[in-house]
């Protein structure tokens, strides 16, 4: 076995088709037949069985293909420790990073870090800050990026916050929210939370929720097509928009914050590159 047996394993469990898997690791369906049948003869025993609805992996088989993410991690350690070895910052930055930040900031905040260490690589993953959250805590990526408080015993660091407001292609009456159209997008708990309570501290009556969308973007795109108004964190629009904004404030007269932190365990700062990328991340200006 080496580390294309294990990432075949991984990939044909993640997606149970012969087909797509090797697709996805740019080889023939021959080469990755022969390659199963090879492991499947190394171990003594057979790993999948073939069905008209794709593959079926047998109790042996989904044991090797779930400690497949382990050894695949364990050979990624070892690299990035060798490439460690030099005074250089080298090897793969690997970062797990939420849906909106990956949009609005990473694109930049990668290619400067990319400008001043050119010898680092990347992969990142994206998702929702709660799926990035088990990830960093399973390893299967250095560090992590995520929006909003979460449980986490690990080091981090506070990034940035930012005001979480109405907005609307016209001017904004608070007051009349209520019989208005609103437009609501999947968030997190406790950003969920912070909009219920914001809303039941101003009025009696529920929001006329009109629409409801996956993604803070395309909430956004709703807002600037006319269809109603919406409350989002600011850091997704932008003076371009041309929307008009409220910022939604606490008992206190305080704004509500929603705050973006970076989180790792201490034992990866053993990794230069992961040194040299949290302490560029937070340097000034590195986020504008």
């Amino acid at each position: 076995m080496d580390n294309r047996d294990w990432l075949i394993l991984q990939r044909l469990y993640d997606k149970k088709n012969m087909t797509r898997t090797a697709q996805s690791l740019y080889i023939s369906q021959p080469t990755l037949s022969h390659r199963l049948q090879q492991i499947e003869k190394e171990f003594g025993v057979t790993i999948v069985n073939r069905g008209r609805r794709g593959v079926q992996f047998t109790p042996q088989g989904e044991y090797l293909a779930n400690i497949a993410d382990r050894m695949l991690t364990l050979y990624r350690t070892a690299e990035e420790h060798v490439a460690d070895m030099s005074e250089d910052v080298v090897g793969t930055l690997s970062i797990g990073v939420s849906d909106s930040f990956t949009h609005y900031k990473l694109p930049l905040l990668l290619k400067r870090f990319k400008d001043r260490y050119p010898k680092v690589e990347f992969k990142v993953v994206t998702h929702r800050s709660s799926d990035i959250l088990q990830r960093v805590y399973r390893q299967e990526v250095y560090m992590g990026i995520i929006r909003g408080h979460y449980h986490w015993k690990g080091e981090k660091s506070l990034l940035f916050s930012e005001r979480l407001c109405l907005i609307s292609k016209d001017k904004i009456e608070v007051d009349k929210l209520p019989g208005l159209p609103r437009i609501d997008y999947r968030s997190d708990y406790e950003l969920k939370a912070s909009v219920d309570d914001w809303w039941a501290t101003h009025f009696s009556e529920p929001p006329r929720i009109s629409i409801e969308v996956d993604k803070a973007d395309t909430c956004k795109e709703m807002v600037l097509s006319g269809l109603g108004y919406a409350i989002v964190p600011s850091l997704i629009i932008s003076p371009q928009d041309h929307l008009e904004s409220v910022d939604l404030l606490d008992s206190n007269g305080e704004p509500l914050l929603r705050e973006t932190w970076l989180i790792y365990f201490k034992e990866m700062l053993t990794l230069n590159v992961v040194r040299a990328f949290i302490d560029f991340v937070v340097l000034p200006g590195a986020l504008e």
